[in-house]
């Protein structure tokens, strides 16, 4: 009997897993409330960057539809002032690329539908849990919205902050010139934030993402509440100056009589707390809901790993769905024990970066400032959080990897 699975959210964990599935014979039916041709005009969304395997993935779906490679950008380059100034680059070993969730998820949609995909547009409430819960065999929550998030209680022992601890201002910009090749610059205010700045393919070319992780309580916090529709010199004139002051190293990039958002409504602001949830629900008889994506972990953006969770997430998922012959708690459980390891360290990663960093860490930021392939290594472990994780997790992990990494740079004494 062909299996049907419903898909509640049409964000990247849930339209990977519906192409995944397509692609496989699966019948998979996605319901969200937007259209694509409404994403145009609306409030940016988030400024995402997805990694080579995440890129790789959308290459097996048949989606890598930005695949120039003017479009992508090749390392990192890191900006930290303290205690003392430090720089130092670091290089992915393929590239990486952002592009305008306005732009990707429309395509990701009409590419779905395409393929007989069938998608419905309306908005799931509450009470259409229970139908639902009986027309699929499994239903997978990928979209908080309407309280489903609530369908999946949170865990406190991988929950450590009630608050968001990074206030958000987010925004394309124009005239910000662009690195050469392209990069991505991660800069670092000690007490006030961190900006991470991204080329990001969007409507009208290449324009760059400022990624504002401001503090609370910190010089930069007001920019999460600043208004750009009620005072927009106002706005870009107190930006431009927090931007002199604490991040530099991007203020010189830019042409202040050109400095403008992209478009009004390219601005985002707020907070996340950032939040484990576990993952299945039973329903009398059997049947499950599983979560996806910000349903299962909702990350703070600052290390850029909540889009390429749920795009892993996904195919995992779908993997097992393709795989298994009985979708019941015990599918639920072997679908979290085979991603947990990722999308969990990529939580803790990201929890520990917002934290104070502990001497040991310092250390290493310091130590890939003279040790270039330490830092290599470093930035490419956004591909590989669980790998990240494995480094950092302890003071004694830490000291291991500088230790190996000095060892590896050693001249080596040629023997007798």
């Amino acid at each position: 009997m062909k299996r049907k699975i419903g898909i509640i959210g049409a964000g990247v964990g849930g339209l990977h897993l519906a192409l995944y599935l397509n692609k496989h014979g699966v019948d998979a039916t996605v319901i969200t409330d937007r259209e694509p041709h409404a994403y145009r005009d609306s409030q940016l969304i988030n400024t995402v960057a997805h990694h080579h395997v995440t890129l790789a993935r959308e290459a097996y779906l048949g989606i890598d539809h930005w695949s120039k490679p003017e479009l992508s950008y090749t390392h990192h380059n890191h900006f930290f002032n303290f205690p003392e100034p430090l720089q130092f680059r670091g290089d992915f070993s393929r590239p990486s690329r952002a592009v305008d969730y306005r732009i990707y998820l429309p395509v990701l949609m009409e590419e779905f539908m395409r393929r007989g995909g069938e998608i419905e547009f309306r908005r799931v409430e509450e009470d259409d849990i229970g139908p639902l819960v009986d027309r699929f065999d499994l239903l997978v929550v990928s979209t908080g919205k309407g309280g489903f998030s609530q369908l999946f209680p949170y865990r406190p022992d991988l929950t450590p902050y009630t608050q968001p601890q990074r206030r958000l201002c987010v925004g394309l910009y124009k005239g910000v010139r662009h690195g050469e090749p392209m990069n991505v610059t991660l800069s670092v205010s000690p007490g006030h934030g961190e900006m991470i700045v991204i080329p990001t393919v969007t409507f009208d070319g290449i324009a760059t993402a400022l990624l504002m992780e401001n503090v609370p309580g910190g010089d930069l916090e007001e920019l999460a509440t600043l208004s750009y529709a009620q005072d927009r010199p106002r706005f870009l004139a107190t930006l431009l100056a927090k931007l002199e002051k604490h991040h530099t190293t991007t203020y010189d990039r830019i042409d202040p009589a050109r400095f403008d958002l992209a478009q009004e409504q390219d601005l985002l602001q707020g907070g996340v707390v950032p939040t484990v949830r576990s993952t299945t629900v039973e329903f009398p008889g059997g049947k499950c809901a599983i979560a996806l994506g910000d349903v299962h972990s909702v990350v703070d953006p600052m290390m850029g790993q909540g889009a390429n969770m749920a795009s892993y997430a996904a195919f995992v998922l779908g993997e097992e769905i393709v795989n298994s012959d009985v979708l019941d708690v015990r599918f639920c459980e072997k679908v979290d024990l085979k991603r947990q390891d990722r999308v969990l360290a990529a939580s803790r990663w990201t929890n520990m970066m917002l934290a104070p960093p502990s001497p040991e860490l310092g250390e290493l930021l310091g130590t890939m400032g003279h040790n270039k392939a330490l830092a290599d290594e470093f930035t490419e472990n956004f591909n590989y959080p669980e790998v990240q994780w494995d480094r950092i997790s302890t003071p004694q992990r830490i000291r291991a990897w500088i230790d190996r990494t000095a060892a590896d740079r050693a001249p080596q004494t040629q023997a007798a």
